[in-house]
């Protein structure tokens, strides 16, 4: 198993941001290098045990989405490589983990594509039979495959708070109503291609959340990184059944155990600080997200 790396430490880039997995460091005024990190958040909470390989697993994945879906919608890479723009002391905290991208001015909202119904959005419809105003029809169960996808926007929350999911007509009121319908339109066009490639080879992508920002000619281009066990839900499409969760290549696993994990005798409150993870948990989260990059990347992520 690789050695994790919790949080890089560059001394030649100014930091920005540590994020719930990402480290942004400054690249001159036009660029910024993302170094993704093995951290792990479950419950909007930054876990203190990393899960080795985690980061380099995501950008393989990311890299991967973002040259098959380059039709699509511009992106944030500029084609540089990362090691180029460190120190040569620090290649080995970046290599195979990071993305030299544009700087954009990013869009206060996640757009948020939903083809089968689970999570939050399957509480919702139990509720009212809708999903963040999208009505939808009767008769739907867990794991429900939805008539068409939807898509349900959320604020970004700040690290340590929860997003929050928004009717679209508040997603208008905050970017304006013709880069909402944009951002919709080009969201659910990624999520179906993205879904049409990952059903074959036996995954299911239940759902998944894009980012999005403007250049400085105000054109849309998506950000952050795309399509990976963290930004959506993978299920198995062998086991997948209406009325079950099937089984996923992401963090539900984590998050199951995280459930039943006991702090002082009483369940866990998902606040600060999380409970620490047994090695056998984090190792078989390892495995599952190198086995959802060998799958959908028809590439080892060992």
């Amino acid at each position: 198993m690789p050695q994790a790396l919790y949080q890089s430490n560059l001394h030649s880039l100014p930091l920005l941001a540590r994020g719930k997995v990402r480290d942004n460091y400054a690249v001159g005024t036009d660029r910024i290098l993302m170094v993704a990190s093995d951290r792990l958040s479950a419950f909007d909470v930054v876990l203190g045990d990393p899960i080795p390989g985690k980061g380099a697993i995501l950008t393989r994945m990311a890299l991967f989405w973002f040259d098959k879906l380059r039709g699509i919608v511009p992106n944030h890479l500029t084609g540089d490589d990362p090691v180029s723009v460190v120190a040569p002391d620090e290649v080995e905290q970046v290599r195979g983990r990071s993305m030299l991208v544009k700087r954009l001015k990013p869009l206060p909202v996640e757009a948020v594509v939903r083809g089968y119904l689970a999570g939050s959005g399957w509480k919702e419809y139990q509720q009212g039979g809708q999903v963040c105003g999208v009505p939808l029809p009767p008769g739907l169960r867990l794991a429900s495959r939805l008539p068409a996808p939807i898509f349900t926007p959320a604020t970004k929350a700040e690290v340590g708070e929860h997003d929050e999911n928004i009717p679209f007509s508040r997603m208008e009121q905050m970017i304006g109503a013709d880069l909402a319908s944009q951002v919709r339109g080009v969201a659910i066009n990624l999520y179906e291609a993205a879904a049409a490639h990952a059903l074959t080879r036996g995954i299911i992508i239940a759902d998944t959340k894009f980012e999005f920002g403007l250049d400085d000619n105000g054109t849309l281009t998506l950000m952050d990184e795309i399509l990976t066990p963290d930004s959506s839900r993978f299920w198995d499409l062998a086991s997948w059944r209406e009325g079950e969760n099937p089984a996923s290549y992401d963090k539900q696993a984590i998050r199951d155990w995280l459930e039943s994990a006991l702090v002082d005798g009483r369940p866990w409150d998902k606040a600060p600080p999380a409970p620490s993870l047994p090695p056998e948990v984090a190792a078989a989260s390892a495995e599952r997200y190198a086995q959802a990059c060998r799958l959908l990347t028809g590439e080892d992520a060992s």
